[in-house]
C-alpha cells in the first residue's frame, strides 16, 4: 500500500442496510478507534460500522471501546492483511 490510507467512512450506505466501513489501515493505536468512534457519532441505535485495520491492538481496543459506550462488537475476524471489526451502535 502506498500513500496514507483514506481518512473517514468509505464503503455501503449505511441507510441501504450495508455497514459503514472505515478504513484504518497502515494507522496504529489509538487511530483506528478514534477514526471509527468519529464515523458512528449520530448514528442511530442498530447502525453497524466495520472498521479495517492492520494494528493488531484493535483485537482489544475495539471490544473496550464498544463496551465503554454501549455499543456491541458484532465480528472481530483477522483478515490478510490485517483486522476486521464489526461494530453494531447501541
Amino acid at each position: 500500500m502506498t500513500g496514507a490510507p483514506p481518512e473517514g467512512p468509505g464503503g455501503p450506505d449505511p441507510d441501504a442496510g450495508g455497514p459503514l466501513v472505515v478504513d484504518a489501515r497502515g494507522t496504529r493505536c489509538p487511530v483506528p478507534v478514534l477514526r471509527l468512534a468519529r464515523a458512528v457519532a449520530g448514528l442511530p441505535p442498530g447502525s453497524l460500522a466495520t472498521v479495517l485495520a492492520t494494528d493488531p491492538a484493535v483485537e482489544h481496543d475495539v471490544p473496550a471501546w464498544a463496551g465503554m459506550r454501549g455499543h456491541a462488537v458484532v465480528a472481530l475476524e483477522r483478515t490478510g492483511d490485517g483486522w476486521s471489526a464489526t461494530v453494531r451502535t447501541g
